[in-house]
């Protein structure tokens, strides 16, 4: 079985288009960096790490230090495709991501976007 595109994307490729969307809607790269260091356990120097390494996604998510364990609290859709039913895992943490990323260009408060109570 082939591999779907996404997954031999390079991240670094993808992650200025994250922090463009954001600052289109008045949000900043810092947010985005927060966000995905929420996701992936991340912290900003193993972020930079990775992006300058030019990691695809697949690797970036096997790599992650360790997932949130509240991101299963996601729910929604991105593309018609509600992210809490995506089967495939790792195409599960990229929808995850890319919700994130719509909530924080929507305008939503961090602390909804991040799943605080």
């Amino acid at each position: 079985m082939t591999k779907h595109r996404i997954f031999t994307m390079e991240f670094a490729k993808v992650y200025p288009l994250y922090v463009q969307k954001a600052e289109r809607k008045g949000r900043s790269k810092d947010e985005v960096d927060q966000i995905i260091c929420w996701l992936t356990g991340y912290e900003k120097t193993g972020l930079e790490r990775q992006i300058d390494q030019r990691v695809d996604f697949e690797t970036f998510f096997e790599q992650a230090p360790a997932l949130n364990p509240s991101r299963s609290l996601i729910k929604g859709l991105v593309c018609g495709v509600r992210v809490e039913e995506v089967e495939d895992p790792l195409m599960q943490k990229i929808r995850y991501l890319d919700k994130l990323i719509d909530e924080l260009a929507k305008g939503k408060a961090m602390e909804k976007i991040l799943r605080q109570p």
